[in-house]
């Protein structure tokens, strides 16, 4: 181990002490053959990092599999938004991951419009402003996009604006064997009700959600929830139509389980939905690290999962 290794070891250790088990479970090569689902890393848990300049999107995907021992992606495109087109960068992310093994999933889009504008004229340019996504997903061999669908308007008009813009997107990439998937990412989209009612009236196999874990805040005043959907009811109702999921995470107690969001409970709804691909490690917190976060989710999603097959 060289002299930064040390530190960084040191530094994480100190920040787990009160976590016990934490690191065993982190530096070794933990066996999840047993679990019903694979896990993936969203490259979201990194983005202070990836902000700041100590990181870049090319070096992602090494860091998730010799950092954290994960063989799965999910990008996000404001890390290399002007490269959607850049057959070159494609072709070297590409690369990277066939010479680490390491499977792209997806790319969460943020910055391309508005979907669920009620704007005819604004929401075709922001289902066009998509369609460049779509073909580097392919291209990476991901098996779908992440979009938002914010708007305007009432309940019912944003969630027609919704499912024209979804129809119309899920159309085009159906040429590119890519899925559009919603993700609750606040206002109606985090009403599992209503984003259910937006899947059903789209009624396409290609378009579907990603249940993330957190995301639940409908409507929020000066920078505080004031109407929050039950998060549990949220996911159960949006995992009929689900084709990847986010373990969002945000501080953990000295047991090491995260402090508001029960995975175990989590975890038995996904399984009760018979879903069985991956659960997206998706740290958002401040307390830890980012590497430790991301860690710290890993391990829980572990033993949570492996307590559900006992």
């Amino acid at each position: 181990m060289d002299r930064l290794s040390f530190i960084k070891y040191c530094s994480f250790a100190a920040a787990s002490a009160s976590m016990p088990g934490l690191i065993n479970s982190v530096f070794s090569d933990s066996d999840s053959s047993d679990l019903f689902f694979d896990i993936s890393l969203a490259e979201w848990s990194l983005h202070r990092m990836l902000q700041n300049g100590e990181l870049n999107n090319l070096e992602f995907p090494a860091v998730a599999k010799n950092e954290f021992g994960i063989n799965a992606v999910e990008y996000v495109s404001g890390f290399f938004a002007d490269k959607a087109n850049d057959k070159a960068y494609l072709d070297e992310l590409n690369t990277r991951c066939s010479d680490l093994g390491i499977n792209q999933l997806l790319i969460m889009i943020d910055g391309e419009g508005n979907l669920g504008v009620t704007d005819e004229q604004e929401r075709l340019r922001a289902v066009k402003n998509h369609h460049k996504w779509v073909r580097a997903a392919e291209y990476l061999g991901c098996h779908s996009i992440r979009v938002n669908v914010f708007g305007d308007g009432t309940r019912e008009t944003q969630k027609a604006a919704a499912v024209d813009s979804l129809g119309r997107l899920s159309e085009f990439a159906q040429d590119y064997s890519i899925n559009i998937i919603v993700e609750n990412h606040g206002g109606y989209s985090s009403d599992g009700q209503w984003i259910s009612d937006v899947m059903q009236q789209v009624g396409m196999e290609n378009c579907g959600t990603l249940p993330d874990f957190g995301n639940f805040c409908i409507k929020s005043e000066k920078g505080s929830c004031v109407e929050e959907y039950n998060r549990y009811k949220g996911v159960r109702q949006m995992m009929s139509f689900a084709k990847g999921v986010s373990a969002k995470s945000y501080a953990f107690d000295d047991r090491g389980e995260e402090t508001t969001i029960d995975f175990r409970r989590m975890l038995k709804i996904i399984k009760g939905a018979g879903y069985t691909g991956h659960i997206g490690v998706e740290y958002e917190g401040s307390d830890l690290g980012e590497y430790e976060g991301i860690k710290a989710t890993k391990s829980l999603l572990l033993q949570a999962g492996k307590d559900l097959s006992q």
